[in-house]
């Protein structure tokens, strides 16, 4: 036990430190933002990946271990436990948590109570009840174990991919054989113009076995195919570039914000779509900004490089034109893209299996009040109760008194007039 607080400590400790250091920046960036010694320190330790480190991978391999050995050393003891919890040897050896005295036969104060199996003996009658109570902290320990590994594997071999387009274009999916087309796309506003709900109609196909699924893409309600979730991720913009050559059209294509399209007879030059603005304003001192979301007067961010070097940066307004030598380019045709995370996890069962399994734990060790109770009668006809539980002691005394009383029974001690 004091090994499994040391280790959760120390690991409570790295995820603190995961949390409030920037992850995955490069070292000049950690130089820049910290102090030499501190940014020299933060990428030996590996606190740069905290989640992938290997220290912190090695740690949650010791925990689950620690976990594991614990559950194996105490089975055998929980099972003995289980087996002789009812009887009546074992219930003798119990320390009463209340005890009172009447005249009443008591098996009714024993249903009432809850105890069921009742067991007559030579010396009264005793009874157990909610056995499966003791088996609490064993399965609350099993599925903590569950959900680290089933997490832990899960992170290290989740395979991961983001697909981003308009209706009507199919993306391949990474280095898979799977082919995403994007059938329909809708945004759903309120009556305040906010965003209510993004959706994405999408017909996944296998390219090698020639099979396709279709299914509707929402935000918190993924679809799943092909063994694959699809998450609707977020939006933004696109729009058709048109590229001429001397007057005459030699390509459109629809590009994302963000993203830039290679001149199709000269590759050396490029066209980067910065941004897109529905209702283009500019601002002095702040630049290019959206007045509304309403698509009034758009317009659009762009960049031009030739061979990696920067020709030219500005905003092109609804039918202007850049010219670069012989080529023109213009944008057109507005719309919003959607983005879809797609993720496959085999491990993911497991851990939730693992979260249900810490669930049931958590109900036996809290809700599930592993109880007993025995009642012997003296040679004048007394009946003197007393009853007990492990968990929740005070609780299940001050319950046991006060149904007690309702019998005309009285706490040992008091004065029965």
């Amino acid at each position: 036990m004091k090994f499994a607080v040391i280790l959760l400590l120390v690991l409570i400790a790295a995820c603190a430190a995961g949390s409030f250091i920037t992850q995955g920046q490069t070292a000049a960036w950690y130089a820049g933002e910290y102090s030499e010694r501190t940014a020299g320190l933060i990428l030996a330790l590996h606190l740069d990946d905290v989640f992938h480190s290997l220290w912190f991978i090695v740690l949650t391999g010791f925990l689950c271990l620690n976990l594991l050995l614990c559950n194996v050393l105490r089975l055998p003891s929980l099972i003995r436990r289980w087996k002789r919890a009812g009887s009546e040897e074992e219930i003798r050896k119990y320390k009463a948590s209340g005890s009172c005295t009447g005249t009443e036969d008591p098996e009714k104060l024993f249903r009432k109570l809850q105890f069921r199996r009742i067991i007559r003996s030579e010396s009264g009658m005793y009874a157990f009840k909610n056995r499966a109570g003791i088996w609490g902290a064993w399965v609350c320990h099993l599925g903590i174990l569950l959900v680290i590994i089933g997490f832990g594997l899960g992170q290290s071999l989740k395979q991961e991919y983001t697909v981003y387009g308009v209706p009507g274009q199919s993306l391949a999916v990474g280095d898979t054989s799977y082919i995403v087309t994007i059938d329909k796309f809708d945004i759903d506003l309120r009556n305040d113009d906010t965003v209510q709900q993004y959706s994405s109609e999408i017909t996944v196909r296998n390219a090698s076995e020639g099979t396709s699924e279709s299914g509707t893409v929402a935000v918190n309600a993924p679809a799943k195919m092909f063994g694959m979730k699809f998450y609707q991720n977020s939006t933004g913009w696109a729009a058709d570039v048109n590229i001429t050559k001397d007057g005459e059209a030699l390509q459109t294509e629809t590009v994302c914000a963000g993203n830039y399209l290679p001149v199709k007879d000269k590759q050396d030059l490029v066209i980067l779509f910065n941004a897109f603005y529905p209702d283009y304003v500019m601002v002095e001192g702040q630049g290019p900004m959206t007045a509304s979301s309403e698509l009034k007067n758009p317009a659009y961010l762009y960049s031009a490089f030739y061979q990696g070097q920067m020709l030219g940066m500005g905003v092109l307004e609804k039918e202007e034109v850049l010219t670069i030598d012989e080529y023109s380019v213009s944008f057109a045709s507005p719309q919003p893209y959607t983005l879809i995370q797609i993720r496959k996890d085999p491990f993911a069962p497991v851990a939730l299996a693992g979260g249900l399994v810490t669930l049931a734990g958590l109900i036996l060790a809290f809700y599930i009040q592993s109880a007993w109770i025995r009642a012997e009668q003296d040679q004048e006809g007394n009946w003197t109760v007393e009853a007990g539980s492990r968990k929740g002691g005070v609780l299940f005394r001050d319950r046991f008194m006060e149904e007690a009383g309702k019998y005309g029974y009285v706490q040992v001690g008091e004065d029965k007039e």
